[in-house]
């Protein structure tokens, strides 16, 4: 059985059950700046999951698109995937957990649907703690469906409980089906920690609520959330034990076969890594990564609200994404555009469903080439300049041409991280590349590396600061005080465009300098004259109303809990400062500010444009 048979076979047993079928959400979450992307189905749905009626009613059924950043590390094994496809049935106050567990039981085992063999099920619930107590209902209704006691399992809230999907919102316990994959018969008892039980269902009781101060309070409307992850279940149904081996990922996998003449299984490029004698990085686990990447990059970038490669929050994933790809793609001897072949089988995969990609096809392949030419030359230099490295570390030898035979073992050779700082800033190497690279090579680039590449990284933008001061001497004095004002004009328009706009509004980048500020800021569309206007009047407005701008340092996860706006990924420390200007503009930033927003005086847009797809930017001054 296909991915599209199992896709289909999903949808029409829930619609037989009074479901509606809803399209897949973007992967672009709107009014969630605590997650890059839509990473589960019921994502979307949490307003209607809180109370708010869908137009299609109190039962739907979904095909989900999602990105998980989380597991980016991790992709190489069989089963972990950048992007991936979540099947999911929702009741919205109606149906509860006899239902639920009845049909879930129904789909996975009769010979008209998924046709599981019964005795090769296991399931868990569960187990209760101080927050919620222990799930006995859903004990007992596996129970009464035949499902043998020694198969059943009560764990922790680590393994059976969901949500919320951001800081806040709904939650609950769940119950998970597993199914055997080993090749002898099930054992009588159910053990969790053997992973030939393979997890592939996941029934979600959403019963609470927690809110900001992490409290679980109950639920006025209880909803049920299931979630199939759709290349896992293919996977176990035709007993691969490798999710890259079902028509959503192999036709890409033999692509790159084709183009590096090796086969998938090839263990034949031996890279010892440090850990421990005889450990590789095979050919099998690079085409998986490369296969995943590309993937999770057309998806991205050809999503409604698609997102090109940039620094900064879902940019930054895509550039990561492509960079590792064409980074594992040079080991296996992939050269120039070997990515665009790699995108045709992806949309050839997908395009009939997800008809987004098919039809931003010339599009996507013309952003990745792009970014590809931008990348070769940096990692081209870069990886000569980390050679010397390895060289210097280990006696004058390449790292990808050693002695026949020869294993680094244990390595204990660390890695400077000073040197891999020199070599970001000569060539704009990515340090989390030349970690990857680095340790591929059986160098040993630890915390203390990243330390010291991270106090590297500080003391240049000390002496930054200290140059650019310098030069303001003698007739600039005032600059600091001038670009508090407009970082702090930067809040209240900010502010000011989600208000005109609407709540998709969200900071994409800002340069501010004494004279002007230039800010970039997500929105599909060219602003109007009438819009510019209202913008312009809403930020003098606050400006003439003299509000206090009031400072404050707190941890970063009590700045999320009180919806601060603020960019999460990777830009700040566990203290972060934030400002608030009345209820109008709650922010993290780091810049300095003005003290009271009368300081600022008027406000004036000088000019708005495009700043790149679905990004816009504002130039504008203080007089």
């Amino acid at each position: 059985m296909d991915s599209r048979q199992v896709r289909e076979k999903f949808l029409e047993f829930f619609k037989e059950k009074g479901h509606a079928i809803i399209p897949s959400a973007s992967l672009i979450p709107e009014n969630d700046p605590t997650v890059l992307f839509t990473t589960a189905g019921m994502h979307p749905l949490v307003p209607f999951l809180m109370g708010e009626k869908h137009p299609a009613g109190k039962r739907l059924v979904s095909c989900q698109k999602c990105i998980r950043t989380g597991d980016i590390d991790e992709v190489g094994d069989q089963a972990h995937h950048t992007f991936f496809e979540m099947l999911g049935n929702w009741s919205l106050g109606d149906y509860w957990k006899e239902d639920a567990i009845k049909w879930s039981l129904e789909f996975l085992t009769d010979k008209k649907w998924l046709g599981l063999k019964k005795d090769n099920l296991a399931v868990s619930f569960f187990a209760g703690d101080g927050d919620a107590p222990k799930d006995e209902e859903t004990k007992k209704i596996w129970l009464s469906l035949g499902i043998a006691e020694e198969r059943i399992r009560g764990l922790s809230k680590k393994d059976n409980w969901w949500g919320p999907a951001g800081q806040t919102g709904p939650c609950g316990p769940d119950t998970e089906m597993f199914y055997w994959s080993g090749s002898e018969s099930a054992p009588k008892e159910f053990d969790p920690k053997d992973n030939r039980w393979v997890e592939i269902w996941n029934d979600v009781f959403m019963q609470y609520f927690k809110n900001m101060d992490g409290v679980y309070e109950p639920l006025s409307q209880k909803n049920v959330d299931t979630g199939m992850g759709l290349e896992r279940t293919v996977s176990v149904i035709n007993g691969l034990g490798d999710d890259y081996r079902t028509d959503v990922f192999w036709p890409i996998i033999q692509e790159i076969e084709e183009l590096s003449n090796l086969s998938y299984g090839d263990k034949s490029d031996q890279e010892y890594i440090n850990k421990g004698d005889q450990c590789w990085v095979d050919t099998r686990k690079k085409f998986r990564i490369i296969a995943d990447h590309i993937k999770a990059a057309v998806f991205i970038i050809g999503d409604k609200k698609g997102v090109e490669p940039s620094n900064i929050g879902q940019g930054y994933v895509v550039r990561r994404l492509l960079r590792r790809a064409i980074r594992y793609g040079k080991t296996l001897n992939l050269n120039g555009d070997f990515l665009t072949p790699l995108i045709k089988k992806t949309i050839e995969i997908y395009g009939n469903f997800y008809v987004e990609i098919k039809e931003k096809e010339n599009y996507i392949i013309d952003v990745v080439k792009k970014e590809v030419e931008k990348f070769e030359k940096t990692l081209e230099e870069g990886i000569k300049a980390l050679k010397k490295i390895y060289g210097r570390a280990i006696g004058g030898l390449d790292p990808e041409n050693l002695p026949k035979g020869m294993i680094i073992k244990n390595n204990k050779i660390r890695v400077d991280g000073r040197e891999v700082f020199r070599i970001y800033q000569a060539y704009g190497l990515p340090i989390e590349i030349s970690q990857e690279i680095m340790t591929d090579w059986g160098l040993a680039f630890d915390d203390q590396t990243m330390q010291e590449a991270e106090e590297a990284s500080e003391t240049h933008q000390e002496l930054s600061r200290t140059a650019s001061a310098g030069m303001f001497k003698g007739g600039l004095a005032d600059s600091g005080e001038k670009s508090a004002r407009y970082h702090t004009a930067t809040h209240l328009l900010l502010a000011a465009l989600r208000q005109v706009l609407g709540d998709h509004v969200y900071q994409r980048g800002s340069n501010i300098n004494a004279e002007r500020m230039r800010f970039d800021f997500s929105h599909p569309e060219k602003l109007t004259a009438e819009q510019l206007k209202k913008i312009e009047d809403i930020v003098n407005e606050k400006i003439k109303e003299d509000i206090p701008v009031v400072c404050q340092t707190m941890p970063l996860e009590e700045a999320k809990k009180k919806n601060m706006m603020g960019i999460f990924e990777n830009k700040y420390g566990d203290q972060v400062k934030t400002y608030v200007i009345s209820e109008f503009s709650k922010e993290i930033c780091g810049g300095p500010h003005a003290n009271r927003t009368s300081e600022l005086g008027e406000f004036k847009i000088i000019k708005e444009e495009s700043s790149g797809s679905g990004v816009r930017r504002i130039k504008a001054i203080l007089k």
